[in-house]
């Protein structure tokens, strides 16, 4: 059986900790490890910082996000561009 009681995590595990995080899928115990990673690593907390931006700027701005029909005429232009490059 895998001992998970080390807090002590890489600097990669922290940065997908943050991103779970961000959606609500991190647990508890996963959510202490990064804020004790977040501690003594300043990089990993410019990524918390830049990813807690990002999400506050999604979110302020989903009255400019495509509607529904500009979104479907772009992924057919996306699917008739990829169908000519695939032959």
């Amino acid at each position: 059986m895998k001992n998970d009681y080390n807090v002590f995590i890489p600097c990669d595990t922290a940065q997908h900790t943050c991103d779970k995080t961000q959606y609500d899928e991190a647990s508890i115990w996963e959510k202490v490890k990064l804020s004790i990673h977040l501690i003594h690593c300043k990089a990993c907390q410019t990524y918390t910082k830049n990813n807690h931006k990002l999400t506050k700027l999604m979110n302020e701005n989903k009255e400019n996000n495509l509607k529904i029909d500009e979104r479907e005429s772009l992924e057919a232009l996306f699917r008739k561009e990829l169908s000519r490059n695939d032959s």
